[in-house]
Formats: C-alpha cells, structure tokens, sequence
C-alpha cells in the first residue's frame, strides 16, 4: 500500500508560452475526487489533458533522481510535482503497475487507463529542448487513471490494489506504442485490455488501419 502526496492547481499565464496548469501545490487533508478529477485541479487544454479517462495523473518519485543526474543545472527544478502530477509515490512505477488496475483510494476507485503522453509544453517549462523525447525514451511518463466511484480522498488514505485483469504492465504499454516497430499484433494485445483509455483505443486502431505509426514530432517538439 502506498500513501501519495497530492497535488492540484489551476491554469496559469506563462510568458511566451500558452497559459498551463502544470504548477501544483500540495493539497494536505481530504478533498472530493470527482470523475474529472480532484476539486481545485484544472487543466488548461482540455482536448489532450484531462476528461474521465485522464482524470489523475500519477508520477513515480524516484524518476526524479534520474533528471537531477541527466540535467545537474536544472537540479533544483526536478522535485515532485514539477511534472504536473497529482500523485507521486515512491514504490510505484511503470513496472509494476498495469493498464486496467483498479486502486481503492480513500472512498473512491481509481482504474490506471494508459501512459502519460509527453509533449513539448514539458521542453518550454523545464527549457530543455528535447526533455519529452528522452521522457519517451526512457519510459519515466507516469500513468492516467479514470474514476470509477468518485468520493473523498487524501494523502492519509493509501492505495490498494483491489483488482488485476491485465498482464500489460504501464511500461510494457510505453513499449508497444512508442519504442517498437511497426506491430499489428501487439496493437491488438493492447487493444484487447479491459480499461484502456478511448485515445489509446483509437491510436492502436488507427495503426492499424493506416497500417503504419503516426508522426511523434507534433506532440513531442510542436511541429
């Protein structure tokens, strides 16, 4: 069982860049999960973040020493949650936790339903111009829950692993999509995951139909 901190924040302007809700702050005490996500949380752009099945996302704590290593003058940036997450624990990772996963937290369920998808607003808010490329490289994206039972929740409150259907584990997921060539089959294996968010749902049948991988460039870099 795991106990998270927790985080929430709402859409600020940047400088040069487009408004963002990436700046969290710790929420200490109960707060209301609701099937888009804790009260107090937004989420700037709401057609790739957010929606019932991007409702929470969840940053594995010791990724943090990893960016400290690979980028010791940004050191001081790389603290939870400069990734923008909701949840950060230590002892979760993409090894062991798998698409579909249903969590009791506090008085609400929570079901993993696919990676977080780097994108290059990350580069323009750690000026590090390729940092989501190496975060899809690397594997260290994270993960997104939907809400199944929306209730009150809080960092005192662990999550418990109440149920397994999977056996596509988070970086197995990050594999397939974004580190393998071309494979119809593991399209399908993904596919076939009870739980698997709807965007991932019509990527890997997108894939399939066109019968190639989609261009990552627009996502990861803007262009």
């Amino acid at each position: 069982m795991q106990h998270p901190e927790v985080y929430a924040g709402s859409i600020q302007p940047y400088a040069g860049m487009r408004p963002s809700a990436i700046a969290k702050r710790r929420v200490d005490g109960a707060v209301i999960l609701t099937p888009l996500g804790l009260i107090g949380d937004e989420q700037a752009e709401k057609a790739h973040h957010g929606g019932p099945d991007r409702a929470l996302c969840h940053y594995p704590r010791e990724h943090y020493a990893h960016w400290r290593e690979q980028f010791p003058a940004q050191a001081e940036l790389f603290e939870a949650p400069a990734f923008g997450e909701n949840l950060s624990t230590l002892g979760l990772t993409e090894d062991n936790v798998f698409i579909g996963d249903i969590y009791r937290w506090g008085d609400a369920l929570i079901q993993v339903t696919q990676p977080r998808s780097p994108c290059f607003k990350l580069n323009a808010h750690f000026a590090i111009d390729d940092l989501s490329v190496l975060m899809q490289q690397s594997g260290r994206c994270g993960w997104l829950y939907r809400v199944i039972a929306a209730g009150m929740v809080s960092g005192d409150r662990p999550l418990e692993l109440v149920t397994r259907s999977s056996d596509v584990s988070v970086a197995e997921a990050i594999g397939i999509a974004w580190h393998l060539p071309f494979d119809a089959e593991q399209y399908r294996r993904l596919l076939a995951v009870a739980g698997l968010s709807a965007s991932w749902s019509k990527t890997m049948l997108t894939r399939i139909t066109a019968s190639r991988i989609e261009d990552f460039n627009r996502r990861l870099l803007g262009h």
